[in-house]
């Protein structure tokens, strides 16, 4: 079976620094699959190489078995892999359901000859957009911000926005970047139950988190990197027992 995301011997190096260093891995369709470690261990940077907003100083990556060698992440989404961010990425200046349509730009069939001249076929395309968009915000716990601006919407509820606009492209795997940073126990526990409700979906999600408690209770696989490479890799219970995490980062 040929995994969803393949990455192999992947390396990035800032200068002489080697942010990531030989690593390789898979994630199958379907998963949830988290990437855990400190600051500094490569995690965003790992993110940033799938996503394509990094070039790799070597190794490969590999989507739904095709390459993405300098594939640019507008084009890495078109084919199926969308993300959200560690710093959120919300425009501020815009309504809450129009951040989410953003996300929708690649499902529409409008073209510059519709656009000027406003054939019926674009109004179609904006409404459909506004629709769905309105779905996925009731999808991911916001809807009661429908109608309002971005700025009005509280800390927790943005997190789930950019989930939100990340899905209205109609994701095959969603990568989400440290989504509970922030957040309290009650709307942690609310991401944990949307990342199951994203998965039984269908779509595959890779996580990079330092909630030890949300990632080991929701995923497949854990990616453990340490300085760049990998230390582990495995099931929750293989990393819980594996004697080099355990002294690294879970505590004795």
């Amino acid at each position: 079976m040929t995994a969803l995301v393949e990455v192999k011997g992947l390396d990035k190096a800032f200068g002489g620094v080697h942010a990531v260093e030989g690593v390789s891995f898979a994630v199958e369709a379907g998963q949830v699959y988290s990437v855990i470690g400190p600051n500094g261990a490569g995690k965003t940077t790992l993110f940033n190489l799938i996503t394509g907003l990094y070039i790799p100083t070597k190794g490969e990556i590999r989507l739904n078995g095709e390459s993405t060698a300098r594939l640019e992440p507008n084009q890495l989404a078109e084919r199926g892999m969308c993300r959200t961010f560690q710093q959120m990425q919300i425009c501020m200046n815009m309504t809450a359901i129009e951040n989410v349509m953003l996300g929708r730009h690649l499902q529409l069939k409008s073209n510059l000859f519709t656009t000027l001249f406003r054939l019926p076929s674009l109004r179609r395309d904006e409404e459909s957009a506004h629709r769905r968009a309105a779905e996925l915000m009731e999808y991911v716990g916001c809807g009661q911000y429908v109608g309002a601006e971005a700025s009005a919407m509280s800390y927790g509820a943005l997190k789930r926005l950019e989930i939100a606009r990340a899905l209205a492209a109609e994701p095959k795997v969603i990568l989400l970047d440290e989504p509970a940073a922030g957040l309290n126990a009650t709307e942690t526990a609310a991401l944990e139950d949307l990342i199951r409700k994203i998965a039984d979906q269908g779509i595959t999600v890779m996580l990079v988190e330092h909630d030890m408690k949300l990632v080991m209770g929701i995923s497949d696989r854990l990616l453990v990197l340490d300085h760049g490479r990998v230390l582990a890799e495995g099931t929750p219970e293989e990393i819980r027992q594996n004697p080099d995490v355990i002294a690294a980062y879970l505590g004795g």
